[in-house]
């Protein structure tokens, strides 16, 4: 497997990724972008980070980040200098190291671009990921939802 840099060439595949990551849940998760679509939606912003992981040629996952404004915030939302990432794993790759090193590479990015922290929303109902991000240095915060955990990791 390799991890590259990803770019605007990529925004079909992280739409992709966004139904495995989003609506894990759902066989049909509707024909219109959805709520999700904000953490691709005019990709290319100042801060917009993706890593994609290619094994046998083919896309198989990927890492990203995000800042958001107070005004238009993700489901992670912590503050306006703290991106906000989104991870996924194509369902047939799962279970192979792909997420965890997709993880450790994004983090690695955003430290090396200068960010303090990085946040995700999880899904309260999702055990074993949020027990996975805090084996990986992520620490629940108070300020999620009823259906969500805002997660917080400090670089």
């Amino acid at each position: 497997m390799v991890i590259r840099r990803g770019g605007r060439q990529d925004v079909r595949f992280l739409r992709d990724m966004l139904h495995h990551a989003y609506y894990w849940r759902e066989r049909n998760p509707g024909d219109g972008p959805g709520p999700a679509a904000r953490y691709v939606k005019g990709w290319g912003r100042p801060g917009d980070t993706v890593l994609i992981a290619i094994d046998d040629a083919f896309p198989v996952g990927a890492a990203w980040y995000r800042l958001f404004r107070r005004d238009s915030p993700g489901y992670g939302f912590v503050d306006e200098e703290t991106p906000e990432l989104a991870i996924a794993v194509v369902p047939n790759r799962r279970g192979r190291g792909i997420g965890e090193a997709l993880l450790e590479a994004l983090v690695e990015r955003a430290r090396s671009d200068g960010y303090a922290a990085l946040s995700l929303s999880v899904e309260r109902e999702n055990p074993a990921l949020v027990s996975f991000y805090e084996q990986h240095g992520f620490s629940v915060l108070e300020n999620g939802d009823e259906h969500s955990l805002t997660m917080h990791r400090a670089l």
